[in-house]
């Protein structure tokens, strides 16, 4: 789950971890009455959405304007206001197609001395949260990686201790910090471990992490990702979550128990195992095709869950046929049969269907499938299966 600069910053406040003042405005008079609120001579203007990189955005509406601008007035940022809200923003990882603005965050204006890199994540390989940093901040991680990989360092930590002082101060000396900003460092960087471990974050992401010019680290940007499978533990951040920045369709499967993930391609997969989802389009792709979705209906495939998940992917308008891989184990094929055909008959059908069984019963399924007045093309494995629904697409 993805939350806003502004909410991630009250949730950073709150831990500890110092950040700017800032209000959050949704209308033009709201936004400069934020900047007087704020009292200082500067103030920058903030677009919230779930995407990167708004500060180089531009608006459709309005190409001359940015995501993030700095305001000297009241008056500017209700005339920055006007031109944002309601209207899309596109940036580098929005697409064309952009997100509109609803929200905007205006911040106090600082000295800033230094920008630095900061992020957070599970290192899948060492089993334990690492710490990254480096001294191009401001600049995209995956840029920096690139063309400067030297400057990008790392610290792993343990979740049950957290990342202790002398890994905070080992990385401050490596950044070449001295003094007063080593002390800043260290309690800034303990903590916003800790802030990550006790939230069950996937990724915390602060690009740029300033020192100010009385040499202490501030938060300049925020930007968090939790783990949903942990959210259970954290009823205080389910109203933080915002369904408008989300995938309609995704929404609309985790609220039926089902694992969505929408894609670029035509080929719809309704799938009961997440390794098995991941072999079929794998399938689909060796065999010249594209998957429009990841899709795992879980292991009891109901009628319910089956006509839900047929649901999601035909009101994808890029799907032109489907293609069903179930194995019954949990639940037999026969009963997966009659819960595909039942939610065949619901949905109504306008594309090609591939269905491919195997498990307990799949002969008993099989037949019921032949035999039945539906327009199915049956498959005798996963690998005919793939190559069925890719030509249903050539022919």
């Amino acid at each position: 789950m993805k939350i806003h600069e502004f909410q991630a910053k009250q949730l950073f406040r709150e831990a500890g971890v110092p950040v700017p003042r800032g209000i959050v405005a949704r209308t033009p008079d709201e936004a400069a009455q934020a900047f007087s609120e704020l009292g200082g001579t500067l103030a920058v203007v903030k677009s919230q959405i779930h995407a990167g990189g708004r500060g180089k955005g531009t608006f459709q509406e309005f190409p001359e304007q940015r995501g993030v601008v700095l305001v000297k007035s009241a008056e500017v940022a209700r005339e920055n206001a006007a031109r944002m809200l309601g209207n899309t923003l596109v940036t580098i990882q929005t697409g064309e197609e952009g997100k509109q603005v609803n929200t905007l965050f205006v911040e106090e204006g600082l000295q800033i001395a230094r920008e630095l890199y900061l992020g957070i994540v599970i290192d899948r390989e060492n089993n334990c949260p690492v710490l990254i940093m480096s001294s191009e901040g401001g600049m995209e991680i995956e840029e920096v990686a690139e063309h400067s990989p030297e400057k990008i360092l790392r610290e792993y930590f343990d979740v049950a201790l957290g990342l202790q002082p002398y890994q905070a101060r080992k990385l401050a000396f490596a950044l070449g910090m001295e003094g007063k900003t080593v002390r800043s460092a260290e309690k800034f960087l303990t903590q916003i471990c800790k802030f990550f471990v006790d939230n069950d974050c996937s990724m915390t992401e602060i690009n740029p992490l300033i020192v100010t010019g009385e040499g202490e680290l501030v938060a300049l940007d925020a930007k968090v990702t939790f783990d949903d499978n942990a959210l259970f533990r954290h009823k205080n951040l389910e109203p933080l979550r915002d369904l408008s920045e989300e995938d309609p369709a995704e929404v609309q499967a985790q609220a039926a128990g089902l694992s969505y993930v929408k894609l670029e391609g035509n080929i719809g997969c309704l799938v009961n195992g997440a390794g098995l989802a991941m072999s079929t389009m794998d399938l689909i792709k060796l065999h010249g095709g594209e998957p429009a979705n990841f899709l795992d209906v879980g292991g009891g495939a109901s009628v319910e869950a089956v006509t839900e998940a047929f649901r999601i992917i035909l009101a994808d308008p890029n799907v032109k046929a489907v293609l069903v891989n179930i194995f019954g184990g949990i639940m037999k094929c026969d009963v997966i049969v009659e819960a595909l055909m039942t939610a065949y008959d619901k949905v109504g059908f306008h594309v090609p269907l591939v269905v491919r069984l195997e498990g307990t019963n799949v002969e008993q399924a099989r037949q019921m499938l032949d035999s039945s007045d539906k327009d199915i093309i049956t498959a005798s494995d996963l690998t005919d299966a793939a190559k069925k629904v890719v030509a249903t697409l050539a022919g």
